[in-house]
C-alpha cells in the first residue's frame, strides 16, 4: 500500500504523545488512538511500528534523523528499521529526496558500526558490562533490540497443549511449543488474540515463558496453602491455580485495587475456584500477620525496574535511573522481610523479578540469607528438573533467564527453603 503523508504525520503525532507521557507506552498509544478515532488501520499500524522502533533505537535514530523532532524521527524509522523506500517517504511528505536518502545512508552506516551500547542509557550499559562482562553484555544488548514473540500458556485444567497447538495450526497460526515451559506456546509477532474463542473461554492466557517457569519453580502441590504476595493482574496466580487443579487455597495479595480488579475477569475465564484476591494496605497489613507460619509456598514477584522486558517495553530504559534501582531495592528487601514470615517450617519461598540487575536480584537475596540463617537456597535448575524441565547447565543456584540465551524475557528467581 502506498504510504500517505497523512499516515506519516499521524505517526509523528503518536510519537509526540507517547514520548510526552509518563508510564507505559502501550497505554499512551492506546489513549492516542482513542482520541484519534478517525485514523484507519494502516495509520494505526504505521504509528505503532514507528513508536516502538523509535523507543528501541532512539539514540541511533536521532543520529540518523539529525534531529529530535518527531516527524524527522518517524522518517528515520521508516527508511531505517521499518524498511520503507526513502523516495516514497520523501514523496509522501512532498519533500526533496536528498533528505530521506541521507537518512537511509546514515542508517546503513549505523548498522555497519553495530555499537551495542548505542541504544542503552550509559549507566545501564556500564552496569551490564560490570556484572556480565563486555562480551555477554554485548549479546544481551543486541537481543534487547529484538521484537519479542507472543508467548501463551495453555490452561491445563481446560485442554492439553498438544490439542491447542493442533487447533491453532489448523486455523493457520504460525505457532510452536516453547522450548522449556511444558504448557507454553509461542507465536511470532504480536497478533491480536482477545477475540479468539480459546482466549475468551480461558483455555489460553498471554504469559511469557520465563514467567511460566517461575511458577513451575514454585511447584505447588494439590491442597496446599499458597500466597502470591505481589499478584498484580494475576498471570502467575492463574498459572499456579492451574498447576493445583483448583484445589487448596491461593491468596492473591496486592496493594493496588486496580490491579486486582484486572485479575477478576481473567480469574472468571480460567474457571479456577481456589483463588482469593485480597488488597493489602502495605506489606505489614494485619491480614498478612494472621497467616504467619501457615503457608506452604510463597511467591514474591517483586516490583522492579522491569529491565528484563525491554523487548516488550522499550520505554523503560529511558525512564529508569540509578536512583530508581536503589529505591526499588529497598522496597524489595522490605517485602521479602515481611513475606518470609508466612512460610511454615520446611516450606518454600520464591523471590523473583524481571530485572537484569544484581542490585535487585541476588544482592537482595544474599542480604536476606545473611540475616535469616533458617533459610537456604535450593538450586533452581535441580528443582525444575524434578518437574521434568531441563534448562541449560549453570553454576549459579538461581534461575536466571536472559533473552540472548533462553529467548525469554529477562527474569531472575531464587528458591529458598525454611528449615525451622
Amino acid at each position: 500500500m502506498k504510504l500517505a503523508g497523512s499516515t506519516i504525520r499521524a505517526a509523528a503525532r503518536a510519537v509526540t504523545a507517547v514520548l510526552g507521557t509518563p508510564g507505559a507506552a502501550d497505554r499512551a498509544l492506546s489513549k492516542f488512538f482513542r482520541e484519534n478515532r478517525m485514523l484507519g488501520r494502516e495509520d494505526r499500524a504505521v504509528a505503532a511500528e514507528a513508536v516502538y522502533a523509535i523507543l528501541r533505537q532512539m539514540r541511533t535514530l536521532e543520529r540518523v534523523a539529525a534531529s529530535t523532532r518527531s516527524l524527522e524521527l518517524v522518517m528515520a524509522a521508516l527508511v531505517g528499521p521499518m524498511g520503507r523506500n526513502s523516495r516514497e517517504v520523501a514523496a509522501a511528505l512532498e519533500r526533496g529526496a536528498d533528505e530521506a536518502d541521507a537518512m537511509r545512508r546514515r542508517w546503513h552506516e549505523a548498522r555497519t558500526a553495530a555499537d551495542p551500547a548505542a541504544d542503552l542509557p550509559d549507566w545501564l550499559w556500564e552496569r551490564l558490562c560490570a556484572e556480565r562482562g563486555d562480551e555477554e553484555a554485548t549479546r544481551l544488548a543486541v537481543s534487547l533490540l529484538e521484537v519479542a514473540p507472543l508467548d501463551l500458556r495453555v490452561n491445563a485444567a481446560r485442554a492439553s497443549r498438544d490439542a491447542v497447538l493442533a487447533q491453532m495450526r489448523l486455523e493457520g497460526w504460525a505457532v510452536e511449543p516453547t522450548p522449556y515451559a511444558p504448557f507454553g506456546l509461542r507465536i511470532a509477532g504480536r497478533p491480536a488474540l482477545q477475540e479468539h474463542p480459546l482466549f475468551i473461554d480461558g483455555t489460553i492466557e498471554v504469559q511469557d515463558e520465563a514467567s511460566q517457569l517461575v511458577c513451575h519453580l514454585m511447584a505447588p502441590r494439590r491442597g496446599e496453602m499458597v500466597v502470591d504476595f505481589c499478584a498484580g493482574a494475576g498471570g502467575k496466580t492463574l498459572a499456579l491455580a492451574a498447576l493445583m487443579r483448583s484445589t487448596g487455597r491461593i491468596y492473591a495479595f496486592d496493594v493496588s485495587a486496580k490491579r486486582l480488579d484486572n485479575l477478576r475477569p481473567r480469574l472468571a475465564r480460567s474457571g479456577a475456584s481456589n483463588v482469593h484476591p485480597q488488597r493489602l494496605e502495605s506489606e505489614r497489613d494485619p491480614r498478612v500477620k494472621r497467616l504467619h507460619g501457615k503457608i506452604d509456598r510463597v511467591l514474591i514477584d517483586a516490583p522492579c525496574t522491569g529491565l528484563g522486558t525491554l523487548r516488550r517495553n522499550p520505554e523503560l530504559k529511558w525512564r529508569q535511573h540509578p536512583s530508581d534501582v536503589a529505591e526499588l531495592a529497598l522496597k524489595q528487601r522490605a517485602i521479602l522481610e515481611a513475606a518470609h514470615r508466612l512460610v511454615k517450617p520446611g516450606a518454600r519461598l520464591v523471590y523473583a523479578t524481571c530485572s537484569l540487575l544484581g542490585e535487585e536480584n541476588e544482592q537482595v537475596v544474599e542480604a536476606f540469607l545473611a540475616a535469616h540463617p533458617e533459610f537456604s537456597v535450593v538450586p533452581a535448575r535441580a528443582a525444575l528438573a524434578e518437574e521434568r524441565i531441563e534448562l541449560p547447565p549453570t553454576d549459579e543456584p538461581w534461575l536466571r533467564l536472559l533473552p540472548h540465551s533462553h529467548h525469554t524475557d529477562g527474569f531472575f528467581a531464587a528458591l529458598l527453603q525454611r528449615s525451622v
